[in-house]
């Protein structure tokens, strides 16, 4: 089993902080705690709330939210209570005491987007499915994902691409989407609402500033990047925030892979949607490349896509 490890997370209520685990701790539902009492069917955070200075506890997705009383201020305990919360998830405890019947089903609603490429569609779901990227070239690689290996069994699926709240795919020619999406909304459907496993804790995610023979396990937290130059920290943090979202909202994803001093070449990641799109090459030049030359000058030349 995967170690859990907690990142600390400030939000923009002072009051509020979030300890993100590198796996999920509730799928389904979210829950809020604002005394011991109703922490009843929680023994992680009725264990929270003997610290003096909970006032509320939220529990939701992969992070444990702890609103304060301001008889503290974060900085000075929030290391000891990430440490704890630590301890408690690898521990094996239950988080959650559940008396409901573990074979209920939990309605998911799922619906489908089409993408700038042709060959992909995107589902989107109102729940969160993983916590880092996920692709998938074929039923070989697909093993660690019982979702992905699902889908590998219609013909006509090439790639399956899962990210945090969709799963793009990407067909082949012999089928319509007007044939086969509904089909695939459904089996989506039907296999989150039986709870069943989306990526297992072997499932690996590469991840930004890793070279194409490094993989890592996947991580909720933001990457390591300690090991980059200055100008790829560079890059990356704008690949992040300014290209990520757009790229996200189109079912794909853009990951840094290098970076050259001597020839100002970049060379970036295509996943999901995005890779082998026929309107990628327009994108990465009229957008990407034009934006990391405007904001870094002239340590950038260039920047050359590969498909993932």
């Amino acid at each position: 089993m995967k170690k859990v490890e907690i990142t600390i997370r400030p939000t923009n209520r002072p009051a509020i902080v979030k300890f993100e685990a590198n796996k999920f701790i509730s799928r389904d539902k979210n829950y809020e705690f604002r005394n011991v009492d109703e922490a009843a069917s929680s023994p992680l955070a009725k264990q929270l709330f003997y610290l003096p200075f909970t006032k509320t506890v939220y529990i939701s997705g992969n992070f444990i939210a702890i609103e304060r009383f301001d008889i503290v201020q974060w900085p000075e305990v929030q290391d000891e209570v990430a440490e704890q919360i630590e301890n408690y998830l690898n521990s094996g405890e239950p988080v959650i005491l559940e008396n409901e019947d573990p074979n209920k089903k939990v309605p998911v609603t799922v619906y489908a987007e089409s993408t700038p490429n042709p060959a992909a569609m995107k589902f989107v779901v109102n729940k969160k499915l993983v916590l880092a990227p996920y692709e998938f070239k074929n039923i070989e690689e697909a093993k660690p994902s019982p979702l992905a290996t699902g889908l590998f069994h219609f013909p006509f699926v090439k790639e399956v691409f899962i990210d945090e709240n969709y799963v793009s795919v990407l067909k082949y020619d012999i089928a319509e989407w007007n044939d086969v999406a509904m089909e695939l909304r459904e089996y989506l459907r039907a296999y989150l609402e039986e709870g069943k496993e989306i990526v297992s804790d072997e499932a690996i995610s590469k991840q930004p500033g890793q070279t194409s023979q490094e993989n890592g396990t996947a991580r909720p937290a933001q990457p390591d990047l300690s090991h980059l130059d200055d100008t790829s920290q560079q890059i990356v943090a704008i690949l992040e925030e300014y290209v990520k979202p757009a790229v996200a909202s189109d079912g794909g994803n853009i990951m840094f892979e290098s970076y050259d001093e001597a020839s100002g070449t970049v060379k970036v990641i295509l996943q999901g949607a995005c890779s082998g799109c026929p309107s990628s090459t327009f994108t990465l030049k009229n957008g990407i490349e034009t934006m990391l030359k405007n904001m870094l000058h002239d340590k950038v030349n260039e920047v050359v896509a590969i498909n993932g």
